[in-house]
C-alpha cells in the first residue's frame, strides 16, 4: 500500500502495482518488474504506429534542426578562436609593454588581421587555453553523458536533447557577449561558458542521444544510413558554417556571424522540445521510470555524504555496459545469456576504435585551425573555407556515397531482437575509413603549401564514414532497451576524449610549435595507425549465444549497474 500512495498521481503506475500484488505468495513488487520489463521489451516504436501518420518519429524530424545545431557550431568555429587570438594576443602585448618600457605595438583589433600576432609565443598561449576550455568541458561533459543517457530511457530522448542544448546555447550567450564588449570582458569568461556546455553533456552527449533518436526510428540495417545521415549534417555545418561566416565577416562584420550562431542553436533547442515527436512511447517512458524507482526503494539508497556518492571511481561505472560478462547474465543481456567472447571483443573494441576515430580527430580540429593560420598566415575567411572544403567533401561521403554503398551491398536483416554485430561491410568500411585518417594526417605533417594542406584535408574526410559504421555496429551488439545505455557510455568516452586528447595534442603543438610544428599529426597518424591495428580483430556476424548456462542470479547481476549509479 506504501508504494501505491508513492505512486497514486500517476494512474499507469498505480494500475501496474494493483495488478496480482496482493497475493500471499508473491513479493509486492515482483508483478510491477515483470510487467515493466515485458513494456521495456516491446517492438521498436518504428514497427508499431499508435499515433497520426504525420506525427510518428522519424529522422526526418530531427534532421532539418539538427543542420541548424551544426551550423551554429560550424559558422562560429573560426570566428572564436579568432576572437580568442585576439583577447590573449591584446593581454600578451600589453603585459610586454609592462615589462619592457620600450615596447610598442599596434592596437589589437578583434575581426581584422592582426600580423603581430602571429608568433610562437601568442600561438603556445592559444593553445593552452583551448587546452583550459577542452578540460573543462571535457570533465563535466563526461559526468553528464551517461546521465543523460539513463535519462533519456526513462523521460524520453527530445526531452534531454533539449536539455544538453540549453548548456550551449548558454554558453554561446557568454561568447556573444565578449565579442560585443571585448574591451570590458575577460577571455576567462569563456571559461564559465565552457561550464555551461559541459553541464549540458557538450556535442558529444548531444550527438549519442540524437542517435539513440534514431536507433529508435530506424531498423537495424538502415541504421549506419541514419548515424551516416546526422554526422553528415554535424559535417554540413561544419563545412556550410564556415562558408557562410566568411561571407558574413566580409560583407556584415565578425559580430553578426556570433548573433546568427546564438539564433540557431535557440531554435534547435525549442523545436526539439515542443516540435519534433518523441521516440519512445509513454508506456516505455513509465516503465523505465517506474522500474528505477523500485531499484530506488529497494536498493537502500545512501546518504549525500557517502563514500558510494563521492567515490570518483562512479566517473567510470557506466562504461561497465562496454564490458559484458562471458557465459552469463550480465548489465547488457540480463534475461538471457551473456555475451560471447567474439561479441564482448567486438564491443570493447568497437568503442575503444570509436574514441579514437570520432573523440580524438574531432578534439584536435582546432589544432589544425591553429597550424594552418601559423604556417600559411590563413584569416578567418581563409581557414573558414579550409574547413568548409574539408567537411563538404565528408556531407558528400555521408549523404551520397554511404547510401548508395549501403542499398546495393547491404544485406536486409529480420527484425526479431536477434543480436547480431556488425555485417562483412561494417567491418570492410570501418577499415578503410581509417587507413584514410592516417593517409591524411601524414599528408598534414608532409604540407608545405597550401595546396597540399587542402588535399590532405580532403583525403582525412574521406574517412568521415567511419564514425557513423562504428556506433551504428555498436547498438548491433545490444538489445533496443539498452541502446540509450549504450550510447551515453560512448558519450561519456568521447567526453573523456575530448579532456585527455586536446590535453596531449595541444601541448604537443605548443611545445614544439618553434621547432617542428608537424610533430602533433605524427602523433595522430600513430594513433589511427593502432586503431586500424585494432580494427583487424573485430569480426563479423558475432552472436550472443556461446554454449554457456546462466549459473547466477539473473536480476541481482542486472541490476548492478543501475544501482551504482543511484
Amino acid at each position: 500500500m506504501e508504494n501505491e500512495e508513492l505512486f497514486a498521481g500517476e494512474p499507469d503506475i498505480a494500475q501496474l502495482l494493483t495488478r496480482e500484488t496482493r497475493t500471499e505468495d508473491v513479493n509486492e513488487t515482483t508483478p510491477l518488474i515483470d510487467e515493466a520489463d515485458s513494456l521495456l521489451h516491446q517492438p521498436p516504436p518504428y514497427l508499431t504506429n499508435s499515433q497520426p501518420k504525420w506525427r510518428n518519429p522519424s529522422i526526418w524530424w530531427l534532421l532539418p534542426f539538427g543542420v541548424l545545431f551544426t551550423l551554429g557550431i560550424g559558422g562560429m568555429a573560426v570566428p572564436k578562436i579568432n576572437l580568442i587570438m585576439s583577447l590573449i594576443c591584446r593581454d600578451y602585448l600589453a603585459e610586454k609593454t609592462t615589462q619592457e618600457p620600450g615596447f610598442t605595438y599596434l592596437p589589437v583589433i578583434f575581426g581584422e588581421h592582426n600580423p603581430q600576432c602571429q608568433i610562437p609565443q601568442i600561438q603556445s598561449l592559444v593553445a593552452q587555453f583551448q587546452l583550459y576550455l577542452n578540460l573543462v568541458a571535457g570533465i563535466l561533459s563526461a559526468l553528464a553523458s551517461p546521465r543523460l543517457g539513463h535519462l533519456s530511457d526513462r523521460y524520453g530522448r527530445t526531452k534531454m536533447i533539449a536539455l544538453g542544448a540549453m548548456g550551449a546555447v548558454l554558453n554561446e550567450v557568454i561568447t556573444v557577449i565578449l565579442a560585443t564588449w571585448p574591451d570590458r570582458v575577460s577571455v576567462n569568461m569563456l571559461l564559465l561558458g565552457a561550464v555551461m556546455d559541459g553541464l549540458g553533456g557538450s556535442f558529444t552527449t548531444a550527438q549519442a542521444l540524437i542517435h539513440s533518436y534514431a536507433s529508435d526510428c530506424t531498423p537495424t540495417e538502415k541504421r549506419s544510413v541514419a548515424f551516416g545521415l546526422f554526422h553528415g549534417a554535424l559535417f554540413f555545418g561544419i563545412a556550410a558554417g564556415p562558408g557562410g561566416a566568411a561571407f558574413l565577416i566580409k560583407h556584415g562584420g565578425t559580430l553578426v556571424v556570433f548573433y546568427i550562431a546564438l539564433a540557431f542553436h535557440v531554435t534547435f533547442c525549442l523545436s526539439v522540445f515542443f516540435i519534433v515527436p518523441e521516440s519512445l512511447s509513454k508506456d516505455r517512458q513509465l516503465a523505465a521510470r517506474e522500474k528505477h524507482r523500485m531499484k530506488i526503494v529497494d536498493a537502500d539508497s545512501p546518504k549525500w555524504y557517502s563514500w558510494r556518492v563521492w567515490n570518483p571511481m562512479k566517473l567510470i561505472t557506466p562504461l561497465a555496459i562496454l564490458m559484458p560478462a562471458v557465459g552469463k547474465p550480465s548489465v547488457l543481456f540480463p534475461n538471457r545469456r551473456g555475451a560471447s567472447p567474439a561479441l564482448r571483443r567486438n564491443i570493447m573494441l568497437l568503442a575503444a576504435i570509436d574514441t579514437a576515430v570520432f573523440g580524438v580527430a574531432l578534439g584536435t580540429m582546432q589544432v589544425i585551425i591553429i597550424y594552418a593560420g601559423y604556417m600559411f598566415n590563413w584569416g578567418s575567411v581563409e581557414s573558414s573555407l579550409f574547413v568548409a572544403i574539408i567537411n563538404v567533401v565528408r556531407v558528400v561521403n555521408l549523404f551520397l556515397v554511404l547510401p548508395l554503398i549501403s542499398r546495393f551491398f547491404r544485406t536486409p536483416c529480420k527484425e526479431d531482437g536477434t543480436i547480431r554485430g556488425s555485417d562483412t561491410l561494417d567491418v570492410v568500411l570501418i577499415r578503410a575509413s581509417i587507413i584514410f585518417d592516417i593517409l591524411g594526417y601524414i599528408g598534414y605533417a608532409l604540407s608545405k603549401t597550401p595546396s597540399v594542406m587542402i588535399i590532405s584535408g580532403v583525403v582525412a574526410s574521406l574517412g568521415g564514414m567511419g564514425s557513423a559504421i562504428l556506433q551504428s555496429s555498436l547498438t548491433k551488439h545490444v538489445p533496443h532497451e539498452r541502446i540509450g545505455q549504450m550510447l551515453g557510455a560512448t558519450g561519456l568516452l568521447h567526453a573523456l576524449a575530448r579532456v585527455i586528447a586536446p590535453t596531449i595534442f595541444n601541448l604537443i603543438y605548443s611545445l614544439t610549435v618553434a621547432t617542428l610544428p608537424e610533430t602533433v599529426f605524427v602523433a595522430l597518424a600513430a594513433v589511427f595507425g593502432v586503431a586500424f591495428l585494432m580494427s583487424l580483430l573485430i569480426r563479423s556476424h558475432v552472436t550472443l549465444e556461446d554454449g554457456s548456462s546462466a549459473d547466477i542470479s539473473v536480476e541481482e547481476d542486472a541490476d548492478e549497474h543501475d544501482r551504482l549509479l543511484l
